[in-house]
């Protein structure tokens, strides 16, 4: 399993050069930062069968802790262990679960077969819950696909590899950073966002700032860090073509504001009604630099109100370490290729640690005001295309990442990317609308985040786990 980039220490983060960003007074100890807490629990029954009727119950046990305290010493800073009582009976689990209700996930191992019933109800709790099933230990394993139907959050392995468990590691990090995270969410009064449905199913968080508040926070921003930061943002620049001097001090500023009121708010990602926020006069100046700022460090910053895409990056940044693009797809089946495009993008597509890409500093496309950032993202890879389309749904493709375009059309960042079949994505696209009502916010078919790599494997787990079904569009 892959380190996952996005806990940085203090110091790693500090010296990656991105803590314009940092929003927190110490993001190494934030609480979406902590270590994943896994209860484990083992399910017998009080007379063995399988695997044999002699078996030496707590010598077996005693082996598999063995393996999990290994595990432990491997992801010291992505995981706790902690629990470790022994079921026998569907009516303990009522007097166990308090123990587990502070965990993020459980483990839960089959010592012998005719455990369903005590399973079910450990599951039933509706907490994540993977079963490791060893080989001959028992055939309640054979469930786990029921369970997922029933939208239940379960899954197993059936290896007598413990290795396997190790890329459950980041899947387990990742089930604490979705219940940790806050979410800014700014936009007129009284629309509606669908936040309870997340809340209810990650345990996010919500907030609801207004643009007052965020005006406030500009208004209270130092005017001189804001000219500091805007010097050394058009000196890393390949060129700035549109926008003055002051319009990126005055993004600075804003950039400012942002940190400070997620800083009080205790928040790691903000979306805000951008587009509409400045055409209407109550954003001083488009928060596209903040967002890429944010989104370099790890935190999320996202564009046009757009709480799908914010939790898709949550999601999958936190385990891949990757950026989330969001984006305007553009299809041209001749070519079988689909063009990624946005005005705002992170320059560290590849990685948060890593080196960024080369930006131009533009106004923003739909009106030529304001200032966003055209980033030059040249890697080549695999992509991974995905959007939630409520708390239970999830879109996903897979692609090819083929280069920058350079193109006055369309928004200012785009990435062109190759797909197995262009005209079958075409028609399968948001298939999830199944219900047969028409959307009225082309927004909410159009969006998908682009993330560099190939993370169906992890989302396909955790979709199990959490409770989402991953529906592919290509």
């Amino acid at each position: 399993m892959a380190d996952s980039k996005l806990y940085l220490s203090r110091r790693e983060f500090l010296a990656s050069g991105t803590a314009l960003g940092f929003a927190g007074a110490d993001e190494a100890d934030a609480p979406w930062n902590g270590a994943a807490v896994v209860y484990k629990v083992y399910l017998s029954a009080k007379r063995a069968g399988w695997p044999r009727p002699d078996m030496d119950l707590k010598q077996e046990i005693r082996e598999i802790e063995s393996h999990l305290a290994e595990l432990q010493k491997r992801y010291p800073r992505h995981i706790r262990l902690t629990g470790g009582e022994t079921l026998y009976s569907p009516e303990e689990v009522e007097q166990w679960a308090p123990s587990a209700a502070g965990a993020d996930a459980i483990l839960a191992f089959n010592m012998t077969t005719g455990v369903f019933r005590t399973l079910d109800r450990v599951v039933s709790l509706g907490k994540p819950t993977l079963l490791f099933a060893r080989p001959y230990a028992g055939h309640d394993w054979c469930h786990a696909s029921a369970f997922n139907q029933q939208g239940k959050k379960a899954d197993v392995v059936a290896s007598s590899d413990f290795g396997e468990l190790d890329p459950y590691v980041d899947v387990f990090r990742t089930i604490h950073h979705l219940r940790y995270s806050k979410v800014l969410v700014m936009a007129p009064p009284g629309r509606k966002h669908g936040n309870e449905g997340y809340q209810k199913q990650f345990g996010t968080s919500f907030s609801f700032p207004t643009y007052a508040d965020l005006k406030a926070a500009y208004e209270a921003a130092d005017i001189q860090e804001a000219r500091r930061l805007a010097s050394a943002f058009i000196k890393q620049a390949s060129r700035m073509i549109e926008p003055t001097e002051e319009e990126v001090v005055s993004s600075m500023r804003l950039h400012l504001g942002i940190l400070d009121l997620m800083r009080r708010e205790k928040a790691n990602a903000i979306t805000i009604d951008c587009l509409g926020g400045f055409g209407r006069g109550d954003l001083v100046a488009y928060p596209c630099i903040s967002f890429a700022k944010l989104n370099d460090c790890g935190q999320y910053g996202v564009c046009e109100c757009d709480l799908e895409s914010t939790m898709t990056q949550i999601l999958v940044t936190s385990f891949s370490g990757k950026p989330g693009f969001v984006s305007d797809p553009v299809f041209d089946t001749s070519r079988n290729e689909v063009i990624h495009a946005h005005c705002v993008s992170a320059t560290a597509m590849q990685g948060i640690n890593q080196p960024p890409s080369p930006y131009l500093i533009r106004s923003h496309l739909e009106d030529h005001k304001g200032v966003s950032v055209q980033v030059l993202v040249d890697a080549k890879g695999p992509v991974t295309v995905a959007r939630f389309s409520g708390p239970t749904k999830f879109l996903l493709s897979t692609g090819e990442a083929t280069g920058n375009v350079d193109d006055e059309r369309g928004c200012r960042t785009k990435i062109r990317t190759r797909v197995s079949d262009a005209r079958k994505f075409l028609r399968n696209y948001a298939l999830v609308n199944i219900s047969g009502v028409q959307p009225t916010n082309t927004r909410d078919l159009l969006h998908r985040v682009v993330f560099f790599g190939d993370h169906t494997d992890m989302i396909e787990r955790l979709g199990r786990l959490t409770g989402f079904q991953v529906l592919r569009e290509i």
